[in-house]
């Protein structure tokens, strides 16, 4: 007799949060999804120090200061340099997790932020501002890396009934990076001339402590039986996160998968985007990813500028940023313990927040100068905005990417979706600050009409993957994708997350 069942435990039991599966989420998170969100808000409180030192830097090479332009333009590369390393780091996504796994490619990953650490760390000494404009670029390419692979490892570890919740910590310990950024930056800790250079190294130090403690920790279980077909450590690496000894249910659950996707062969960009039974699942992961950037939510690029404007007192705007990125965090908390709620909801609700909060904070820039107290309506809609961000916009579409695609596709899946999502965000800190000199106030009427299509578009074609298996969601999508989907075996259960995949077909209909 099972053990399980001399306990008169039930043979099928719901997942539960294991010591291993909570400590391999932290340090996975830590180490990689905090360095994310940390080098995204670093540069924004030193930002007039950096400026001098580059104007200094060039005034010592060629004996005459920088233009304002040519300063401009070096500024918006030190901040657009770390989203087009995210880039290429999205690109190198699906070959390296299929070659050094889940685990492996975020362990190898920490080259990406140790060098650039010491880069940026002696850029000062080296009196060069391309040092870190380089050093900007390669951080990028480990941010890129992360974004992806740190919810895809998360999601194939986490248990179904949990992967929602355990699916948002990475964009938690993004805001905890954020917040740790803004802190650091306050002028009597790291943020004045001493300190600026040692706020951009200390990125080094959380990739150090996963190096360090993410090899104790099991890979992905569906990566070591589906792809490398190592049952033996795949069942070891499941008991180890489950906490029990009896995960058959779920071994079979992986082999019948393995079975499907031995039929089809593992998806390449390429095959994924010709594969019609997936085409709005994958338009819904782009448009999703470019409603998330394009919304603006990369103002912490500029947190200070924007605040400025907003008629923020110099002295206090650091702790206004503080303030906002605490916000940050405590609603992204929010956002794990609303997991229980549908994503959709909180992909409308988040989006709806945010472009209401942009409209309202360009009429509040517009007529502060005439209206004392408008100001403080400023602050108010930037945290608003930020609220709707960080329960929907931000958090949610890595989610559905996990449970819109299985294993063969989610890899060339994410890998899709983080590549949009950083050449976007590449796009705002490029063109924010031009697009503020120009449009100045109406700037953000721009990102409330990115809010209002993706609004549209969530409404009218993605559906509630919450629960679902990757066969119920593609029925959902299947009329609009014009195929068929057919169950051969009507026995096979629907509930069952991945099963009977090999029994399913999808016909091509017009």
């Amino acid at each position: 007799m099972d053990e399980n069942e001399e306990l008169g435990e039930p043979a099928e039991r719901k997942g539960r949060l294991t010591a291993v599966l909570i400590l391999a989420t932290l340090i996975s998170a830590f180490g990689s999804s905090f360095q994310y969100g940390y080098n995204v808000a670093v540069v924004n409180s030193p930002a007039p120090l950096m400026q001098q030192f580059y104007n200094s830097t060039y005034a010592g090479r060629f004996n005459t200061p920088m233009e304002d332009d040519l300063l401009t333009l070096l500024w918006s590369l030190s901040v657009s340099m770390y989203p087009l390393g995210g880039l290429f780091g999205s690109l190198m996504v699906a070959p390296l997790v299929n070659k050094l796994g889940r685990k492996g490619t975020l362990l190898f990953n920490n080259i990406f932020s140790i060098i650039p650490a010491v880069m940026m760390g002696v850029s000062e000494i080296a009196k060069s501002y391309e040092i870190i404009i380089m050093a900007r670029f390669i951080v990028g390419i480990c941010a890129g890396l992360s974004s992806n692979v740190v919810p895809m490892y998360l999601g194939e570890l986490s248990p179904k009934n949990l992967r929602g919740a355990i699916g948002i910590v990475p964009q938690l310990f993004i805001t905890i990076g954020i917040l740790a950024a803004q802190v650091l930056g306050i002028r009597h800790i790291l943020g004045h001339s001493t300190g600026w250079t040692i706020m951009l190294g200390l990125t080094g130090i959380p990739a150090v402590i996963e190096l360090l403690l993410l090899p104790f920790f099991p890979e992905s279980p569906r990566y070591m039986l589906i792809q490398k077909g190592d049952e033996e450590k795949a069942k070891k690496a499941l008991q180890r996160l489950r906490g029990w000894s009896d995960v058959d249910a779920e071994l079979t659950e992986m082999r019948l998968e393995d079975q499907s996707e031995q039929a089809e062969g593992r998806m390449s960009v390429l095959s994924l985007l010709a594969q019609r039974s997936l085409r709005w699942q994958l338009i819904s992961v782009i448009v999703m990813n470019m409603g998330q950037q394009l919304s603006g939510v990369n103002i912490y690029y500029y947190a200070d500028s924007i605040y400025a404007s907003a008629g923020v007192n110099d002295n206090d705007i650091q702790f206004v940023t503080v303030g906002t990125g605490a916000v940050n965090v405590v609603m992204t908390i929010a956002a794990v313990i609303l997991h229980v709620v549908c994503r959709r909801l909180l992909l409308l609700l988040g989006f709806s927040i945010c472009g209401g909060a942009c409209v309202l904070l360009t009429v509040a820039l517009k007529l502060q100068e005439s209206v004392t107290w408008m100001p403080y309506i400023s602050i108010t809609c930037i945290i608003i905005y930020v609220i709707g961000h960080a329960i929907g916009a931000s958090p949610i579409p890595n989610v559905v990417t996990t449970e819109m695609f299985r294993q063969s596709a989610r890899p060339a899946a994410f890998m899709v979706g983080g590549s949009v999502h950083w050449i976007c965000n590449f796009t705002v800190g490029l063109v924010f600050p031009f697009m503020e000199r120009g449009l100045g106030p109406f700037s953000f009427i721009v990102f409330s009409v990115v809010c209002l299509v993706t609004l549209i578009y969530v409404w009218l074609v993605v559906p509630e993957t919450k629960n679902k298996t990757f066969l119920e969601v593609s029925q959902m999508f299947a009329k609009r994708n014009k195929v068929e989907i057919k169950v051969k075996d009507g026995n096979l259960p629907l509930k069952d997350d991945n099963k009977g995949l090999e029994n399913v077909e999808a016909v091509t209909t017009f």
